[in-house]
């Protein structure tokens, strides 16, 4: 079967829906060896640390939602709104870069965040 960088797109956001010891392993399964994440608070972590610093404390995340997703070769860009346990919601892009059927990298860029549909600011 060919590689089909959309469904590995599709699937990604998927996988936070539930953050149980056997997801984070479905996740870490998904990245390739030299992973690197990126984002306003993390400069080009390795997959370890990636998992030490964002996976730590996700009881907070009640569900990701997709909203679009664009794909051009072996990378997309996928949006999706993220719902807080506490009523809070905010949207996300992650730019992924797939090489062999894995996530090599993440790049995410943060949106404005929402409670109860007014504009909520985020501390820095």
């Amino acid at each position: 079967m060919a590689y089909e960088p959309c469904r590995y797109a599709q699937r990604w956001p998927e996988l936070f829906e539930s953050l149980d010891d056997d997801q984070k392993q479905r996740v870490s399964d998904a990245l390739a060896d030299d992973f690197r994440f990126t984002s306003p608070f993390d400069d080009d972590l390795d997959k370890a640390t990636y998992f030490e610093r964002c996976w730590r404390d996700t009881g907070w995340i009640a569900s990701h939602n997709i909203e679009r997703i664009f794909v051009h070769g072996d990378e997309a860009f996928v949006t999706y709104r993220c719902l807080a346990t506490d009523g809070r919601s905010f949207r996300n892009t992650e730019f992924l870069t797939f090489v062999g059927g894995k996530v090599r990298r993440i790049e995410v860029y943060f949106g404005a965040a929402y409670l109860d549909g007014r504009f909520a600011p985020q501390p820095r």
